[in-house]
């Protein structure tokens, strides 16, 4: 029986309790169940009876003994308990419990997939890095979190895109190419510009497309190379992204809203909905009338748009293309711009609560690693990947909460111990597998018997537990954002098979005769194996089958 499954027989009681009279409520549409937190208080819980006693008009234990009474006549309830002040403590027999092993195998790579975001219309925005240099530390959380909460999303029923806002405008775009053809020229960087290898590996990518740019008087020559080490750049950057495991559906260029209009076309309709104001030359947003510290600019007197105005422009592009919820995930520095979002939302006519939501996320310092020699004094993402390794790079920044500082040891990392968690949960993964490949050898086919109700050590009991707790658990994470919940389960579930991997086995003893028991055990063995490789799946981290 699935936590799903128990959802629904508490609804049917509950209903049959108010059909016979026992009970006058709303029987809810959603009922929650939980796992117990200690242990000797069944294999799950839930508080439907507090929740229901004040329509009720009764006591919670009042409430609860009733539907307990109806519960407790269900198939695969084996035992229900009134705890506390109404909490229902229930206890599944083995047959059900352990039919949830078949179930999981059975629903494959989608368990754990769920539809409690469905109906979201969300653009997903996050790393949204300058195009002048390669990808650098400050930028790889916001990577692997943006790219888990996005699978999290999608695997739980949302429609997600998720885009890089690519910042290619603006007087810093100037500076990278005058950087690139001073390199050209074997001139020194100008004052302002950037410096560092990669600068001269881009004007040899220059070169050799342009062999005579660097000829060309300056009014020609600069766009050209900026043009072209923008774009080589640019490429650098999705490869990058892309060896790391994540994706992006849209690349958005900044340019393209200052080219195509629709920066003006945006400080237009904002001034249309009466939030704009011509003050000292220059043309204002009153994002003061929704709680902004201070209004802000958008045209200056001299002209020339301010990044708000691009950050308007860009806000009412993604409300122009359907996206009802727009999240933006901005770096530990951007603090400034939670308010000024918001406002802009408002402006826009959106509500500031629903339509958008703004990610801070914090500084992570990474101990042992150097800096890039091509860069000169940044961490490379592709240097991070090449020391430590995706996946340990991916799961340890995506195991702690976004807002919290991060100091790692990339060392430790790197080492294949039980110390490293990303390696204690694929280590598990690659046991399971080994496990099956083994069992097969032995003669123990899946198919030739499932009998759940042998499924009675108290390992497999918690095993079985932690298994159906895995929906929740996705949903949860998508709901709130918060991979790392996924993370610290994965831990749990392995912690949880290693304990029964010792006390029960899966394959026969020598000349022993192969059972059911063996067979069912496969079958539980193999559902393990589903919901970790289904979890390492959502935080984009690989599954070894062997290690």
């Amino acid at each position: 029986m699935t936590p799903e499954e128990l959802a629904t027989a508490i609804r049917h009681a509950l209903t049959a309790a108010v059909d016979a009279g026992d009970l006058a409520v709303d029987v809810p549409d959603v009922v929650r169940v939980e796992r117990p937190k200690a242990k000797g208080h069944g294999d799950w819980s839930t508080n439907v009876a507090m929740q229901l006693a004040k329509g009720a008009g009764r006591p919670p234990r009042d409430v609860a003994t009733v539907i307990a009474d109806h519960l407790g006549r269900a198939d695969g309830v084996a035992e229900v308990e009134v705890a506390g002040p109404g909490f229902l403590n229930i206890t599944l027999d083995a047959a059900s419990a352990g039919e949830l092993a078949r179930t999981v195998v059975e629903a494959g790579d989608t368990f754990g997939h769920g539809t409690s975001e469905s109906g979201r219309t969300i653009n997903l925005e996050f790393i949204s890095a300058n195009p002048t240099g390669p990808l650098h530390i400050g930028h790889t959380r916001w990577a692997a979190l943006g790219d888990a909460m996005r699978r999290l999303l999608q695997a739980t029923g949302a429609d997600v895109t998720a885009e890089y806002y690519i910042n290619d405008a603006g007087a810093q775009m100037d500076k990278f190419g005058a950087s690139v053809l001073a390199s050209m020229r074997g001139e020194p960087t100008p004052e302002g510009g950037y410096p560092g290898a990669y600068v001269d590996d881009l004007a040899a990518t220059v070169r050799e497309q342009r062999p005579d740019a660097a000829d060309l008087p300056d009014d020609e020559a600069l766009p050209l190379v900026r043009s072209l080490a923008y774009q080589a750049q640019l490429r650098d950057i999705q490869q990058t992204l892309a060896d790391f495991g994540v994706h992006f559906d849209v690349w958005f260029s900044e340019a393209e809203l200052h080219d195509g209009g629709a920066v003006d076309g945006a400080v237009a309709r904002l001034r249309e909905q009466g939030h704009v104001y011509d003050e000292g030359g220059a043309v204002w947003l009153r994002t003061t009338d929704f709680g902004d510290d201070k209004d802000r600019v958008l045209i200056r007197a001299d002209g020339i748009p301010t990044y708000f105005a691009a950050d308007a422009a860009y806000y009412l592009s993604k409300k122009d293309r359907g996206y009802d919820e727009k999240i933006y995930l901005l770096g530990a520095d951007h603090h400034g711009y939670i308010g000024r979002l918001k406002a802009i939302a408002a402006c826009a006519g959106d509500d500031p609560q629903h339509n958008i939501e703004v990610k801070i996320g914090q500084l992570v310092n990474l101990g042992g690693a150097k800096l890039s020699k091509r860069a000169g004094n940044i961490i490379e993402l592709r240097d991070l990947v090449s020391w430590i390794g995706a996946d340990a790079v991916r799961y340890n920044l995506e195991r702690y909460p976004a807002d919290s500082p991060l100091s790692l040891d990339g060392e430790e990392l790197r080492k294949q111990t039980n110390d490293n968690p990303v390696f204690y949960v694929q280590y598990a993964h690659a046991r399971t597998a080994n496990v099956t490949r083994l069992a097969i050898e032995d003669g123990v086919l899946r198919e030739e018997g499932f009998a759940p109700e042998l499924l009675v050590d108290p390992t497999e009991a918690a095993l079985l537990a932690i298994i159906g707790d895995f929906p929740r658990v996705v949903a949860q994470a998508a709901e709130l954002l918060e991979p790392h919940r996924v993370s610290r389960y994965l831990e749990d579930l392995a912690t949880r098979y290693h304990k029964w991997y010792d006390t029960c086995r899966v394959r026969p003893l020598r000349d022993e005769e192969v059972t059911d028991t063996h067979r069912t055990r496969l079958w539980l063995n193999d559902a393990t194996r589903q919901v970790l490789a289904n979890g390492l799946t959502l935080l984009g981290v690989s599954a070894p089958d062997r290690m």
